[in-house]
Formats: C-alpha cells, sequence, structure tokens
C-alpha cells in the first residue's frame, strides 16, 4: 500500500508540474541570454514538449517498473525514472524563466504512456528494456533536433537539453546492456510517429 501511495504521489507532481531534483540544474552555471520576445516564446514552447516527454518518461517507467519480471530490470528502471524527474524540475524550471507555461494536456499524456509502460512491461523483460532502449534513442534524436533549434545565444536552455540529452544515452546503454531485444520497424515507425503528434501537440498546447 505504501508503495502504490507513492506511486501515486509521483503520478501528481509530475502532472501538476511539481517535481524534487537531486541534482542542480545545469542552467545554474550560465548566465541568462538576452533573448527577443519571438525567440524567447520559441524557447519555451521546446521546453513544453521536453517536459512532456519527461512526464511521458516518468509514466512509461512506473508503467514498466510495475510489471516487469526481473529484479535488475526493475531497479534499472526505478533508477531511470529517478534520473527523469531531475529533467521534469529542470525542465519546468525553465519553462517558467522564460515566461512559458507547462502543457494543457499532461494528464493525457501521462495516463497514455503510463498504460503503454505497463503494457510492454507485461510482454515481457526482453520487450520491456527493447521498448526503453528504443524509446530513448529517439528522444535523445529528439533532443539534438532541439539543440540545433533552440537560440545559439540561449545558453541556460541549450545546458539543460544537452544534460538530458546524455542521460538519455545513458538510460538507452543501459537497457542494451541488460539484454533488450530489437524491436520490429513496424513497431519503431509507431512510436515515432505518436512522438510527432505529441511534440506537435504540446508544442502549442
Amino acid at each position: 500500500m505504501d508503495k502504490l501511495i507513492a506511486e501515486f504521489d509521483r503520478a501528481l507532481r509530475a502532472v501538476a508540474g511539481v517535481a524534487n531534483a537531486a541534482r542542480p540544474s545545469p542552467a545554474e552555471q550560465k548566465p541568462e541570454s538576452e533573448l527577443d520576445a519571438g525567440a524567447r516564446a520559441h524557447a519555451a514552447a521546446l521546453m513544453r514538449v521536453n517536459h512532456v516527454g519527461e512526464i511521458c518518461a516518468q509514466a512509461l517507467y512506473q508503467g514498466q517498473a510495475l510489471t516487469a519480471r526481473n529484479a535488475h530490470v526493475k531497479a534499472a528502471l526505478e533508477q531511470a525514472a529517478r534520473e527523469e524527474e531531475d529533467h521534469l524540475a529542470w525542465s519546468i524550471e525553465r519553462i517558467r524563466e522564460l515566461g512559458g507555461r507547462p502543457s494543457l494536456l499532461n494528464p493525457l499524456w501521462y495516463a497514455g504512456s503510463f498504460a503503454i509502460g505497463a503494457l510492454a512491461g507485461a510482454m515481457g523483460d526482453r520487450w520491456n528494456l527493447a521498448f526503453l532502449a528504443e524509446t530513448e534513442r529517439q528522444v535523445e534524436e529528439h533532443l539534438t533536433g532541439h539543440l540545433e533549434a533552440l537560440p545559439a545565444a540561449d545558453e541556460r536552455t541549450r545546458a539543460v537539453v544537452a544534460a538530458m540529452r546524455a542521460d538519455e544515452a545513458k538510460h538507452r546503454a543501459t537497457a542494451l546492456a541488460l539484454g533488450a531485444a530489437e524491436l520490429p520497424s513496424a513497431a519503431k515507425a509507431a512510436m515515432r510517429f505518436a512522438s510527432r503528434v505529441m511534440t506537435t501537440l504540446a508544442y502549442r498546447i
């Protein structure tokens, strides 16, 4: 029961934009830049997309850990979720610094991702890890695209995104080391399409 309450509390905090980071934000080491209104709004919208991605990651990891069978797999998922909570805190803080707001669809993103994560876990640990590895690979690509799209002068946002990308690469490597299977091409394509829908909506809503 205590575990269930803790997971429910984590879900509520993720959706509400309340997250506690164990590590300081990489933005703290960078000065705030002078950005015009358009550049600031664009950076805030990109960080809103990233924040939604972290909400989805929290939900995915919680769902996957709930149905994972192997203790090492469960521990790896829970460790990744803790590090992704840092990302949640960093991204919502940067959104607010830029004068933006989180996505209005956060409860929907969380619920859908939790269901997908639980389903992935129920398929068995190798496929659970395969889903994790592919998710992290696509997120890593997505963050690379954001680094290219962000204003060059926005050092604070760029520092956050770069640190998030490094963590995603580490999570993918962990999943592969634990024996992740290779997802079918159709599954990868479906994940990419779902990600495109999410990012398009989150940029605006």
